[in-house]
């Protein structure tokens, strides 16, 4: 093997992550990470539930780029957009020039999924999918807020309801993202609608017992929650925006946040010719159908899934980095529950499949609710753990695979 070494691209929590893994093994091989963005180091979920701290974009920041290049012994190209895979010639065509690899590790992400949205505002639908886009989310709220004081201070003499001070805000869709961005949101002082086609919050991830469970809280922090309807047009109105929602309900609003979900990033890997579905398809060493490529994070497909959570990410990382050191490593998932961060009432869920053949079972409901999957062999394959229960996630996690205990 010649010098060229590893090529990373993607500075993301994937792709950070297998590079510190790498370097607790060896030091030595070049690494070199390529990102279209500025390569600082933050964490991501924190994007949902940043504002309530009063975080502005820097202070997200863990790490600048040049402190990450410096600790980890690795050359980084920053600004940098990949344009092409050449993978006879183990090339990459960049902005920065050529680029050769030996081995070649994708963890470019997801992007944000857009629905097709009718109004002469639809291109103002917002969503935040990184630091940047934090920025300018944060920005508009803060515009919003210097406008109505100076509104304030410019009517002095008159009455002026202090309630006129917070900024509204509009999301679409009601599942895990949306929803820790309402808690966020409702707790730093801002008025938030949630608007969702499903019948309760987070229905992809847990049943309805479960679901039911978030209403209240965040409603008794400001949250106006919408279900069974979905946004139709967004208009530009006098002040902000109109919503016309299927329903034929309208609802204004100075913000409109998209919250609906993530779309692997496979446009490069498609374009080379590795095959994709719903992400790059990889086997369990994270290997593509070319042996010199591998994919980790919300980008890879891994037996038929996509896991756009933190835990799977590590785990991937971990084992990667073995195989990447000459250690050939499969990755093997645990039971990974999934924590939601809504302060105003926690939830953890260990998923299981759309299809999956069995029943929810509630144990406990005081103070929020434990419940388990239990499948056809009278297992415990998942749970939700709401409220109090929240904190159980570790023990719970133990008894997956284990025979329930009656009810």
């Amino acid at each position: 093997m010649d010098n060229k070494g590893i090529v990373v691209l993607g500075s993301g929590l994937a792709g950070y992550s297998v590079i510190r893994e790498l370097r607790k093994l060896d030091r030595d091989i070049p690494v070199t990470l390529v990102t279209r963005d500025s390569g600082d180091y933050y964490s991501k979920p924190m994007l949902s539930n940043a504002l309530a701290q009063g975080k502005d974009a820097a202070g997200l920041v863990l790490t600048r780029a040049a402190d990450m290049a410096a600790q980890l012994g690795i050359k980084l190209l920053v600004d940098t957009e990949v344009h092409a895979i050449d993978r006879a010639n183990k090339r990459l065509d960049t902005t920065s020039g050529a680029l050769e690899y030996d081995r070649l590790v994708i963890a470019l992400g997801a992007d944000p999924i857009r629905i097709p949205v009718q109004g002469d505002a639809a291109d103002a639908v917002l969503s935040v999918n990184d630091i940047a886009d934090y920025a300018r989310f944060r920005g508009l709220l803060g515009n919003k807020n210097t406008v109505r004081a100076e509104l304030v201070e410019a009517h002095s003499n008159e009455h002026i309801s202090t309630g006129s001070m917070r900024t509204e805000v509009a999301i679409m869709g009601g599942g895990l993202i949306g929803c820790e961005f309402a808690n966020d949101l409702a707790a730093a002082g801002h008025a938030v609608s949630v608007i969702d086609p499903g019948p309760w919050p987070i229905a992809s991830l847990m049943p309805e017992q479960a679901g039911q469970q978030l209403l209240a809280p965040l409603a008794a922090l400001g949250v106006d929650w919408r279900f069974g309807t979905s946004v139709s047009r967004v208009d530009r109105a006098a002040s902000g925006y109109l919503l016309t929602l299927a329903d034929g309900a309208q609802l204004q609003t100075d913000l409109v946040l998209s919250a609906v979900g993530l779309r692997p990033r496979i446009a490069l890997a498609q374009q080379a010719g590795l095959a994709v579905n719903r992400g790059i398809k990889v086997d369990a060493h994270l290997r593509s159908s070319d042996a010199a490529i591998f994919a980790l994070g919300d980008c890879a497909e891994i037996d038929g899934k996509v896991q756009p959570f933190v835990l799977p990410i590590m785990h991937a990382a971990r084992a990667l980095a073995k195989t990447l050191a000459g250690e050939e490593t499969p990755v093997v998932f645990p039971a990974m529950p999934v924590v939601v961060k809504t302060p105003a009432h926690p939830v953890a869920v260990l998923p299981v499949a759309r299809d999956a053949v069995g029943t929810w079972q509630l144990r406990s409901n005081s103070d929020g609710v434990k419940m388990e999957f239990i499948d056809a062999e009278q297992c415990i394959s998942g749970f939700v753990l709401t409220g109090r229960y929240a904190a159980e996630r570790n023990e719970m996690s133990k008894q997956v695979g284990q025979r329930a205990l009656p009810v």
